[in-house]
């Protein structure tokens, strides 16, 4: 082999690792330190290689302080606008909990209440009625698990997917139990989910008061969670505009709207 030819093959070697991955793109985590995560300033290609995401990082302080209740309290609250964040973290600190062992399973409920306009009838089982209702859960666990991880725990209920409207009359003992959206729940209904509590387990609701989808004054989510501020043991965690995570417009149009 000629020299340029030997020249040429070490850099080609060079340039990608042994899985054969080009090097000059490795792919940072989502939530990464150091610098603040800025996806616009990225390439469209630059993304994670792998399956599912391994670790998550907070990205700002009331994510942090968001992620540190969690793990301190049985009981906990996020209000914030859309982007924030809420509901995927608590998907993490979900998942988390059960890979450490800290719980059996991870239970979670969402209200099946439509945005703005009538879906109508849909056809299938309970599951497939709450699919579309369901689908931000699912992406964030497929995120955090992968899919082939995410079937095998939904297959033999380590994680179960519960509609608030058949959660009366449970006990949820050793189990991380997230309440998504809960500022389309009325006052009752959110009540009777809080009550739902056991032993060894962690609950956190997440919702945004501005984006209700009930009638005016129907929703429970803002007066509950001004009320659990005063109980101990329970954290009540609030973030605002300047948490948003999704594109910087939103932030602005949330500003003006």
């Amino acid at each position: 082999m000629s020299k340029r030819r030997q020249f040429e093959s070490s850099n080609r070697n060079d340039k990608y690792d042994h899985k054969g991955h080009d090097q000059k793109h490795n792919v940072e985590p989502i939530y990464s330190s150091g610098s603040p995560w800025d996806p616009l300033n990225q390439p469209a290609f630059d993304r994670r290689d792998q399956s599912y995401t391994r670790k998550i990082k907070p990205q700002n302080a009331n994510q942090a302080a968001l992620f540190e209740a969690m793990a301190k309290n049985s009981l906990v609250v996020a209000c914030g606008p859309a982007g924030t964040g809420k509901t995927y973290l608590a998907i993490t600190a979900a998942v988390e909990a059960m890979e450490a062992g800290k719980v059996d399973r991870i239970i979670l409920s969402r209200p099946a209440v439509e945005a703005g306009e009538t879906i109508g009838f849909l056809p299938g089982d309970l599951q497939e009625k709450m699919a579309p209702f369901l689908r931000p859960l699912y992406d964030a666990l497929n995120d955090r698990l992968g899919g082939k991880r995410l079937k095998q725990y939904l297959a033999d209920g380590a994680i179960e997917i519960a509609p608030i409207g058949y959660m009366r009359g449970r006990t949820l003992n050793n189990a991380f139990v997230v309440i998504d959206e809960a500022q389309n729940c009325t006052y009752n209904q959110i009540k009777m989910l809080l009550t739902r509590l056991g032993w060894h387990s962690t609950m956190v609701l997440t919702g945004d008061p501005d984006q209700s989808d009930l009638l005016e004054g129907m929703s429970g989510f803002a007066d509950i969670a001004r009320k659990l501020e005063q109980v101990s043991g329970i954290a009540v965690v609030r973030l605002t505009e300047k948490d948003i995570v999704r594109h910087p417009l939103v932030a602005s149009m949330l500003g003006v709207l």
